[in-house]
């Protein structure tokens, strides 16, 4: 329990979907420090007890549930919430999933998957993956927003322009959020919770991990934001840098089809070095490795490189 916060959101008040005719979980002045009880992101149908079987199962409605709406006095459309991330609260169980449909090479892996995280919530050390890889952790809200303008229930599976499900790793202990409120009291959200992803989330899924998350939510006046935005309290990838990276690339004209060849092709990589299935594989890279753009000027073709911290397995 957070002694210094003024308010509690309890894990059983939360929502599927965003619609700002949600009655608030709570009214909150400015400045207010919350602390938010987060399920996992299949909202517990998921435990340590859990096997494939469970995946095929899964209600997707009820998937990635979040804490809230949080309404904030004097927050208008036009205003930015600024969200600081004070820090989590790990619970130590986590679950990685291949879920059919969903993911970067759905096409490729059509078979649900699914592998339990067990890790040390107290010191946080790297999170055993099989026999031999490690993966260091970094705690993070994926989906934290608020509620859009247009009336209705709304999916949470895409992001928007409120925030959502953003899946941005370096939403960490220490960051600023500013969020573009677009209506009264902004009705903020926060929830699946993840103990560690790669930039790109590649198979749909993290290292989803129930915790909890204490944050502090102010507003910015008329700060006519058009999208969200955020500062970084330092380095956002020293905790995979020790020992270098293995890097793959996909190189034409097609940025999406380009990660998919940088993916696919460090997914072969990890499967004839480590001998690990490609499911396997697939999974671990969602959790630790990262997509990014190295080139995008030289037309007609760009270049999308995959980096894989080397010190998973070293």
């Amino acid at each position: 329990m957070c002694r210094t916060c003024d308010h509690t959101i309890h894990g059983r008040q939360h929502h599927f979907g965003w619609d700002n005719s949600f009655e608030p979980a709570a009214r909150v002045a400015p400045g207010s420090t919350i602390h938010f009880e987060c399920q996992d992101a299949s909202a517990g149908q998921l435990t340590p007890s859990s096997t494939v079987a469970d995946v095929a199962t899964l209600d997707f409605g009820r998937i990635n549930p979040v804490s809230g709406p949080i309404y904030v006095d004097g927050a208008e459309p036009g205003d930015a919430l600024k969200v600081t991330i004070e820090g989590f609260e790990p619970s130590g169980f986590g679950w990685t999933a291949n879920i059919p449909g969903f993911g970067l090479l759905a096409d490729d892996f059509k078979d649900p998957a699914l592998t339990l995280w067990t890790y040390d919530p107290s010191t946080m050390e790297p999170a055993l993956f099989g026999k031999n890889a490690r993966v260091p952790l970094k705690p993070f809200a994926g989906t934290i927003g608020n509620a859009p303008a247009e009336n209705g229930l709304h999916s949470i599976v895409p992001p928007r322009r409120v925030g959502g499900n953003l899946d941005i790793r370096d939403l960490s202990a220490g960051t600023v959020l500013y969020l573009p409120v677009e209506v009264a009291g902004g009705l903020f959200s926060v929830g699946d919770t993840h103990a560690a992803q790669g930039d790109g989330e590649v198979c749909g899924t993290a290292i989803e991990s129930p915790m909890n998350a204490v944050l502090t939510l102010d507003l910015v006046k008329n700060a006519n934001l058009k999208m969200p935005r955020f500062t970084t309290a330092g380095p956002v990838t020293r905790h995979l840098d020790a020992k270098g990276y293995e890097v793959t690339t996909g190189v034409g004209s097609d940025l999406m089809e380009g990660a998919k060849r940088a993916v696919a092709d460090m997914v072969e990589l990890l499967d004839a070095r480590y001998q690990i299935d490609p499911v396997e594989a697939y999974m671990l890279v969602s959790t630790c490795g990262d997509l990014r753009i190295s080139e995008i000027v030289d037309m007609p073709n760009w270049v999308v490189s995959f980096y894989f911290p080397r010190v998973v397995f070293e």
